[in-house]
């Protein structure tokens, strides 16, 4: 299984960007696409998830409102809007993939494959 993040860069506070995760290769027929984020000093943490066959979601409480996941099964892709960005929100993001599939796990543990995260930098 692989994943592929794209989608970050620069914006200002109050701006927008629009994560893509595009997974590849042998899955199970229920999973979830989580995304966390890591910033210099901080732990990598839970940011949002969404199961590819029902399309339940979870939120990180400090996104709720502002971040938006889904999902295109027909491309394998999964997506993360973000909006109303503020400075505290830049960090590597990345996508991760847990087999099992539900609940949707907030932790690492379960998230077995990764994929490579992009930066997304918010200036104030």
């Amino acid at each position: 299984v692989q994943l592929q993040a794209s989608g970050g860069g620069l914006v200002q506070a109050g701006g927008s960007l629009r994560l893509s995760c595009t997974v590849s290769g042998r899955t199970t027929s229920a999973y979830t696409v989580g995304w966390f984020r890591w910033a210099p000093g901080n732990e990598r943490e839970f940011v949002a998830g969404i199961t590819n066959r029902y399309g339940t979601t979870n939120y990180a409480d400090f996104v709720k409102g502002r971040f938006t996941i889904s999902r295109d099964n027909a491309k394998n892709t999964v997506f993360l809007q973000m909006n109303n960005l503020k400075p505290d929100d830049t960090a590597v993001y990345y996508c991760a993939l847990d087999l099992v599939g539900w609940p949707i796990a907030t932790t690492r543990g379960r998230y077995r494959y990764w994929g490579q995260g992009t930066l997304v930098t918010v200036s104030s």
